[in-house]
């Protein structure tokens, strides 16, 4: 039976992606019979018997040369092919970061075991590399760094998918690519705002042709469009760049903004001072000025650059998730920060004071960076959205695989989304 057969409800069996109409369908799945490859097995290892034979008798000298000077064996990928770590040059997060993920040989994969490794409900892409979701006339709108051109980190732009469920996805085309001077080395982390009067704003880090880091502002070009194929980059971005003081590479990644009071919203961006992680709030009534408020709003010492930060607030007396702007008696908030320096996600429970601007975590020392984390895998750069229609909140994450740079350009993609849904979780004690 088809699996597109299967109703929705059936997890485990309904199709997780739909492909666009004019994409060629999934090639087919072509097994052998398990006699077949018992078969094959069973000749591959006579025939590997025989080769082993024939070389012991070979009268030749062997020369002693240490392992050093042994020409290597195992399969790499040409020079070439191998290609640098990623994002270290541009202070952006990267894969290749752990000593189990770097360069070196790759290992002697088959199509069958490539093919396997594919998720079938993580979202990921077609192909290729891939690193802020929101609700919109129906549709769950999923935003993510893409690579159209290899399965390496590079020529970062943004991805887009939408679903009904959150499970079944159709891939749309690419919303954001790198065009501008205020863009032209990456459309980096971004976050989406929804206004009261239906507006969505969406604010994004650019990778400058210099290599700085900005925020920038892009806006739906037909908001009557439910999947909202086209954007606008605003023609005088960018709207905040790095103030005296901050690395031009060490601030980015800009927060869903929330409503403080008097027309006011705010947006949090990640930084370091030293080895000090930071996070420096915006203050703006229009989207396209920005003011940056006196202070940080907090800050860890040791924790080194702060990047994708989130702060939303939850309820100390209900179940249901709160929107990114509620401020209240009855609420704490919970302040996040993915740290560049382990490539690990951690967050903490406190007070908001709008007054001051300052976050105070329950614990001290349970503090961002240093207590909890919101996965113990290989889990980061995760980020929530508010789900309006049945007030919960989601949050999605990135994984990177374990393996290297030369395993994902033979499989012919790397990294998959995962996300957690926040649904009937009340504070207590």
């Amino acid at each position: 039976m088809d699996s597109d057969s299967f109703p929705p409800e059936d997890l485990e069996r309904s199709a997780a992606y739909t492909r666009l109409p004019d994409h060629p369908p999934f090639p087919a799945d072509h097994r052998r019979p398990f006699k077949g490859l018992a078969g094959i097995f069973l000749s591959m290892l006579l025939m590997s018997s025989l080769v082993a034979l024939i070389v012991n008798q070979d009268p030749r000298p062997r020369s002693n040369v240490n392992d050093d000077q042994r020409e290597s064996t195992s399969p790499s990928m040409p020079e070439s092919l191998m290609p640098l770590s990623r994002g270290v040059a541009q202070g952006v997060s990267e894969k290749a970061v752990r000593e189990f993920s770097g360069g070196g040989p790759v290992y002697p994969w088959t199509n069958a075991m490539l093919a396997w490794q594919k998720t079938a409900y993580h979202f990921q892409p077609e192909k290729n590399w891939m690193n802020g979701p929101l609700y919109h006339l129906g549709w769950y709108h999923l935003f993510y760094q893409y690579n159209p051109d290899s399965a390496v980190w590079g020529n970062i732009t943004w991805g887009h998918a939408v679903s009904r469920d959150l499970i079944h996805w159709l891939y749309l085309p690419i919303a954001l690519v790198p065009s501008h001077w205020f863009d032209l080395n990456g459309v980096w982390t971004g976050s989406a705002t929804l206004l009261p009067d239906g507006q969505i704003i969406m604010l994004y880090t650019g990778d400058t042709d210099n290599a700085v880091q900005v925020q920038n502002l892009a806006y739906p070009a037909n908001l009557s469009d439910p999947l909202l194929l086209d954007w606008v980059k605003y023609e005088q971005n960018p709207v905040i760049v790095p103030p005296p003081g901050i690395g031009l590479t060490n601030f980015r990644d800009p927060s869903t903004a929330w409503y403080a009071q008097n027309g006011t919203w705010r947006v949090a961006i990640g930084s370091k001072v030293n080895t000090t992680g930071i996070t420096l709030v915006y203050q703006t009534t229009n989207f396209t000025s920005f003011e940056l408020m006196d202070g940080v709003m907090h800050a860890v010492p040791g924790t080194g650059m702060w990047e994708c930060i989130d702060f939303y607030p939850v309820s100390t007396n209900s179940t249901i998730g709160l929107d990114t702007s509620v401020i209240g008696p009855d609420v704490k908030h919970v302040l996040k920060a993915s740290l560049d320096d382990d490539k690990k996600d951690f967050y903490a429970l406190g007070s908001y004071d709008p007054s001051n601007n300052t976050w105070t975590p329950d614990d001290p020392e349970m503090d961002v960076g240093i207590g909890l984390r919101m996965d113990y895998g290989k889990f980061y750069a995760s980020k929530t959205f508010y789900d309006q229609t049945k007030q919960r909140r989601i949050l999605w994450g990135w994984i990177g695989e374990t393996d290297n740079a030369g395993d994902d350009l033979l499989k012919g993609w790397a990294c998959v989304q995962v996300s957690l849904i926040y649904h009937r979780i009340k504070m207590s004690n």
